[in-house]
């Protein structure tokens, strides 16, 4: 992923791809709460195991955690056992709630009150944006019904079947 704005791209094969949007602090923010949710039975996960076993820096990762916990989505413990756990069941997190809450609006193609606004003001060119609102209400839906423990699951199931990892 590169660094820079607040909208990075994805690397895949040697090829960057623009479809997918999401800034760095996002994708870290997704993955901690994926090691968060593998290891949710263990109790309070210490922030330098999460960074090694997530391979996230580990200053990054205790700003992106501070706000977790000020969102109410994980929990820090203190004392020599603590850590930081998930404050509800990893089935109950949608990945929209995440996004949300480090990267603003869903979707790549922007905010759907801006997008609803330019449907109803800009008539020449309201099919575009209609189209644009689909696609962001579509890509809004599978964040909001796709779940932490779904991509544990999904991460799970990849690895058994011989995939490689990413």
């Amino acid at each position: 992923m590169q660094n820079g704005s607040k909208w990075g791209t994805i690397k895949r094969g040697g090829r960057r791809s623009r479809g997918l949007k999401i800034s760095q602090k996002g994708l870290y923010a997704l993955q901690a709460m994926m090691t968060l949710a593998r290891r949710h039975e263990q109790g309070a996960i210490k922030i330098r195991d999460i960074a090694a076993e997530s391979d996230l820096p580990e200053k990054f990762l205790e700003l992106i955690l501070l706000e977790l916990k000020n969102a109410r989505i994980v929990d820090s413990v203190r004392g020599a056992r603590g850590g930081y756990q998930l404050r509800r069941d990893p089935a109950e997190i949608p990945l929209s709630d995440i996004i949300r809450l480090v990267d603003g609006p869903l979707a790549p193609m922007g905010d759907a009150e801006q997008l609803r606004s330019l449907i109803a003001k800009d008539e020449d060119h309201r099919a575009l944006y209609e189209v644009f609102l689909a696609v962001r209400d579509a890509a809004a839906k599978i964040l909001e019904n796709t779940t932490v423990a779904d991509l544990v699951a999904s991460s799970r199931a990849k690895k058994g079947s011989g995939a490689k990892k990413h």
